[in-house]
């Protein structure tokens, strides 16, 4: 079994900082990558940032430039990924998910999702 949690989520005025923290555990046999999606009231799930094992990055278009997603870290069997967003607007607005793309076993391959935790973008 595979668990992801995800932490850091909250309410910030515009132009501020916040850091989410995801944590993937569990039966991990192989990780293929870890990202961060979004999804906001009345609009589709959008990609926000992604690395994989091998460290390639991709962005989200809106967000290019203002959010940094870190190195996946691993520790004790538990793999992190922290997604570092500044310059935030009220447009960031959204709950935040992270997602692993990866191997329990050889050959079997799934993705997982955390709960997701609330950003909120306000003065």
């Amino acid at each position: 079994q595979v668990q992801l949690v995800e932490s850091g989520g909250g309410l910030v005025q515009p132009g501020g900082s916040l850091r989410l923290s995801c944590v993937a555990s569990g039966s991990i046999f192989s990780l293929v990558a870890m990202a961060w999606y979004r999804h906001a009231p009345g609009k589709g799930r959008e990609l926000v940032a992604s690395i994989n094992s091998g460290g390639g990055i991709e962005y989200g278009d809106s967000v290019k430039g203002r959010f940094t997603i870190s190195r996946i870290s691993r520790t004790n069997g538990e793999n992190t990924v922290d997604l570092q967003m500044s310059a935030l607007q009220p447009e960031d607005t959204a709950v935040y998910y992270c997602n692993s793309r990866l191997y329990t076993a050889p050959l079997k391959w799934d993705d997982y999702w955390g709960p997701g935790t609330q950003v909120t973008v306000s003065s």
